[in-house]
């Protein structure tokens, strides 16, 4: 009877649980459905700017594929609309970047220049893509099946250090600007070049009020742990890391440090995990600095015969393969941001088309499924995931706009112009 009675017992259980448990695949699937990926940086424009000099005429952004003749040496695209739809984006920042080492007057039109283009751009594809200027514009967006176009600066050099430029980019449709680049500016120390002002100067707050003021979100990719710690002392909206890892997983410059990263839930900002390799895995990054000691051990040996330097590292880079950067380690960096700053706190800003290749699996904008169903296997709920695609990044959108409302009387901040004699 008791063998009886067990027997029943396992059988109601059997009837009564789930025919299979949700896959991580199905998991990361459905959150996509509900929260598509909202990514924070792309450099489709300057691929534009490079290959096609803003000719786009003929471009097809459907498939991006098959390169013409003319490009038959440079590297595929990683972005068209085919592979974001696979990659499932329903938002994206499009970077209207301007090389770091251009002079700022010739920034400022080479800017206006990109955002023109992707403005054109955005507005040959009406079916797929939508122009969006507020959180709610991409809410719209995603609604109608469109993925929401929004303009990002990757630089301060692009204003030449006049606030009056910063607010008439705010006009044309720029919602955030990265501090800078890879250079210090007059105002901003960068991550890598030599620091001046200890992170920000007097000029530097005075830009953090007045993208406060206009609720375009402060992007602090690419600027010094200084810098950072500086915005965060000011900032009085969250403010957003575009396309940055973890720097206690990989200790690259460029990503962010947990004495930043314990700051975030006060400030409710967001870390968007970049997807370049380089900043990806430490392996990695420690074949980067090896390769540049041996070149210059190398050029220091052979001084003024370049062909035998040449010969010699590439007998090194055969001997020593570049380790790949995986999803894995792109999982790693969401785990680390999650462990420290907590799961409100990330996004995705891939950095598609602004680097060689993403990490394998995730080559090009088509790969995000994939990173979310890793997510999904290490734990992440369907709710994690909607808040890391979408949801978190929106919630800082919304929340800068908010403030900026809540100033609306505030007058400009205003700074005197140079004058020329």
């Amino acid at each position: 009877m008791k063998s009886f009675a067990l027997a029943s017992v396992a059988l109601i259980a059997l009837a009564t649980a789930p025919a299979s448990a949700s896959t991580p695949e199905q998991i990361a699937e459905a959150a996509l459905k509900a929260a598509p990926v909202f990514d924070g940086h792309n450099d489709l424009p300057n691929q534009l700017r490079v290959r096609y000099r803003n000719v786009i005429g003929g471009f097809d952004l459907v498939d991006t594929t098959v390169l013409p003749p003319e490009q038959a040496e440079m590297r595929p695209l990683h972005t068209d609309l085919t592979r974001l739809r696979k990659g499932r984006v329903g938002a994206q920042f499009w970077s209207v970047y301007v090389p770091a080492n251009t002079s700022e007057p010739e920034a400022i039109q080479a800017t206006l220049e990109q955002i023109d283009v992707t403005k054109r751009l955005i507005a040959s594809n009406p079916r797929d893509l939508q122009f969006a200027l507020t959180a709610r514009d991409v809410e719209a967006s995603i609604k109608a099946g469109r993925i929401a176009s929004l303009l990002g600066i990757e630089g301060g050099h692009s204003i030449g250090d006049s606030l009056a430029v910063l607010r008439q980019m705010h006009e044309l449709g720029v919602r955030y600007m990265t501090l800078t680049h890879s250079r210090t500016l007059s105002w901003v120390d960068s991550a890598t070049d030599t620091p001046k002002h200890g992170g920000l100067n007097d000029f530097g707050r005075a830009v953090i009020r007045e993208m406060n003021r206009l609720g375009m979100l402060v992007d602090l990719s690419h600027v010094s742990e200084e810098a950072m710690h500086d915005v965060l002392d000011v900032a009085k909206a969250p403010v957003i890391f575009s396309h940055s890892g973890a720097r206690a997983v990989n200790g690259h410059a460029r990503n962010v440090p947990d004495s930043v990263l314990s700051r975030l839930p006060r400030n409710g900002g967001v870390v968007m995990v970049v997807g370049l390799p380089g900043f990806l895995s430490e392996p990695a990054r420690q074949w980067f600095g090896n390769r540049q000691a041996e070149k210059a051990r190398l050029e220091a040996l052979w001084l003024g015969q370049p062909k035998e330097v040449e010969a010699r590292l590439k007998a090194w880079d055969d001997a020593n393969p570049l380790p790949l950067a995986t999803i894995s380690d792109m999982a790693d960096h969401v785990d680390h941001v999650r462990k420290v700053a907590g799961i409100d706190h990330i996004g995705i800003g891939g950095d598609y088309d602004g680097m060689p290749t993403g990490p394998v699996g995730m080559e090009d904008v088509a790969g995000y499924p994939a990173l979310f169903a890793e997510l999904a296997r290490r734990g992440y709920s369907q709710a994690d995931l909607e808040k890391i695609s979408l949801r978190n990044a929106l919630r800082a959108m919304r929340q800068a706009e908010t403030y900026a409302a809540s100033v609306k009387d505030m007058a400009p901040v205003e700074t005197p112009v140079a004058l020329q004699e």
